[in-house]
């Protein structure tokens, strides 16, 4: 008889229940390294979806109110032959503000090159 194996039969079924719980914890680990970031990146996009939804809608309102501030306001100024400048002044303005928005996100996503430089001897 071996050594060793008091147990008789019982050392199969413990290496077995050992094989089950080490699934088990990787199972349970991969959930939580891939499952757990990608539900706090999803919460994160509806987020921005819903925010930048707003703000589009939002500058959609403030332009064609400007527009009709313009078209109204302004007199005999924009009458006639002129009735065109009001359009070219808002597309003007939300092609600025649209310029502005693309260069402050991006500008989220480079690294400053002014902190980069201090960070080198």
């Amino acid at each position: 008889m071996a050594q060793g194996r008091k147990d008789g039969g019982r050392g199969l079924s413990a290496l077995r229940g050992e094989a089950q719980e080490t699934v088990t914890l990787i199972v349970d680990y991969v959930k939580q390294e891939t499952l757990d970031p990608v539900k706090g990146l999803g919460r994160y996009v509806v987020a921005g979806i819903v925010g930048s939804v707003a703000l589009s809608v939002g500058l959609v309102v403030v332009a064609v109110g400007l527009l009709r501030l313009l078209q109204g306001e302004t007199g005999s100024t924009f009458t006639g032959n002129l009735s065109w400048i009001p359009y070219v002044i808002i597309t003007v303005v939300v092609v600025l503000v649209a310029f502005v928005a693309v260069k402050a996100v991006s500008r989220g996503q480079t690294p400053n090159s002014a902190s980069v430089d201090k960070e080198q001897p």
